[in-house]
């Protein structure tokens, strides 16, 4: 049934190595120097029933992230585009965080990301973070959380002290599956999930198996732990693309995809690949 269901993909990242340098791919083989471009992205998923897009910041190198959001956003702009929404890159822990956001808003601006996974812990847990945040939910924006598995009771602190802005954990909190381990992720996420105001992204995990295990198999117990921990209306799904070809391909991540969700009735199917995303992130299809 799945096949049939529109997928509205949450998270497409975009690399244009000619524009801007991207330091973190540097050591990545499979990004390193190369472009991932919105054409290439719409031939990759002409037949795959991807009704739309919302793109994800892609974290070029400072102060390149700032001239990203509106080179995507006139990529968004073209007739026919996929691109129905932006995640633009920001900095909560500044000051003068009200002032940025206001210089990016644009139509089809949903939310924003701070990638905290490479950062100190203790960024995210200052005052002034968290009453942006705060901020961000007033203004009906979202913020993706981007934390590793061990970082988790950190995203549960920050999610407690934000309880009216709509956050999104992607990459279903980064679990070491290459390692095998599941706890304390599994305890940590469905800690996490009991807070209502965050949602869970179906995404990034084959890029956290060891090479040539990127199996369905091999991410099924992570990714059942999710749809038991958030249920199908707190669920979207991302397809992490170009990050995705490290161990996989974009099209192998979609038909897993749909295997990983079949066990879901038709209507709960529907949530998880495409209305969830369009709720959570006010996207106008």
């Amino acid at each position: 049934m799945s096949q049939t269901i529109p997928m509205l993909d949450t998270h497409q990242h975009l690399i244009y190595p000619d524009r801007w340098p991207y330091s973190w791919t540097n050591d990545i083989p499979a990004l390193a120097e190369k472009a991932f471009r919105y054409d290439d992205y719409v031939a990759l998923t002409r037949d795959a029933n991807v009704a739309g897009t919302i793109f994800m910041e892609t974290s070029p190198d400072d102060p390149h992230w700032r001239q990203e959001t509106q080179f995507v956003y006139s990529l968004a702009s073209h007739p026919g585009s996929l691109i129905k929404g932006v995640i633009a890159n920001c900095r909560p822990e500044d000051d003068g965080f009200e002032r940025y956001v206001d210089s990016v808003r644009h139509e089809k601006l949903v939310g924003f990301r701070r990638i905290l996974h490479v950062m100190p812990d203790d960024v995210s847990r200052t005052a002034l973070f968290a009453e942006n945040l705060r901020w961000l939910g007033r203004q009906k924006l979202t913020f993706d959380l981007c934390f590793l598995a061990r970082q988790l009771p950190i995203a549960i602190e920050l999610a407690t002290k934000c309880d009216q802005t709509q956050l999104i954990l992607d990459h279903c909190g980064v679990p070491d599956i290459a390692g095998g381990a599941i706890d304390p992720w599994r305890r940590h996420m469905r800690e996490l999930s009991k807070l209502p105001n965050v949602a869970c992204k179906i995404s990034g995990v084959l890029a956290y198996c060891k090479p040539r295990d990127a199996t369905l198999d091999r991410v099924k117990p992570y990714v059942d732990h999710c749809i038991e921990c958030f249920g199908p209306d707190r669920l979207v799904w991302g397809s992490d693309w170009p990050v995705v070809v490290i161990n996989s391909s974009l099209p192998e991540w979609i038909r897993i995809t749909r295997e990983l969700i079949s066990r879901l009735n038709e209507t709960e199917q529907w949530k998880v690949l495409y209305e969830n995303a369009v709720r959570i992130y006010r996207v106008h299809m």
